[in-house]
């Protein structure tokens, strides 16, 4: 397991995006940063796409990670809206990509299971469980700011072996070679 390292957590979302940055240092964890991007003002969504970008971008070149994880998105009945998060979520990737830095995708169910130790826990008991394992002292007001944080430590718990179904990538021909049908014909 890599032994020292900073990894950056993403919630992708179209209103809020939430992310979390953690230290690693051997087997110990601490909390860097959390927060949110407010994207509810903007009403044209290729703008809320460029803000996506351009505040991945920064949270990478202040705090230079050396991995990034991303909460995959989940299959709804709402296909605009799985159409959307989707776009967030690619946006955040091409980010990463575009810093060089290595992208990790984890299913809501998984990051729910590896910090809470139940796929189906609540925001509310994530946010919670996050507060005793890095020793925080108020959580914040927007839950997707945890759960940007728990991207980042299901990572931490992956060590350096994502179980299978969780792929790196370290440039857009290895994401297009594992996902042929992503690309539009």
């Amino acid at each position: 397991m890599a032994t020292d390292r900073i990894i950056l957590g993403i919630d992708p979302g179209t209103n809020i995006m939430g992310y979390g940055l953690i230290h690693q240092q051997g087997n110990a964890i601490r909390l860097i940063t959390m927060g949110v991007l407010k994207l509810a003002k903007y009403d044209n969504h290729p703008l809320k796409l460029k803000k996506i970008f351009e505040r991945t971008v920064g949270l990478i070149e202040e705090y230079h990670p050396d991995e990034m994880a991303l909460e995959a998105p989940f299959f709804g009945k709402n296909v605009q809206s799985m159409l959307k998060l989707g776009r967030a979520q690619g946006v955040a990737m091409a980010a990463g990509l575009h810093k060089n830095v290595p992208i990790f995708e984890y299913s809501p169910k998984k990051v729910k299971m590896s910090v809470v130790g139940s796929g189906s826990a609540s925001k509310a008991q994530v946010a919670a469980m996050l507060k005793t394992i890095l020793s925080f002292k108020d959580i914040p007001k927007y839950l997707d700011a945890t759960d940007g944080l728990a991207v980042a430590v299901c990572h931490f718990f992956q060590g350096d072996n994502p179980q299978t179904g969780n792929k790196s990538y370290n440039s857009w021909k290895g994401f297009l070679s594992d996902n042929p049908n992503r690309m539009k014909k």
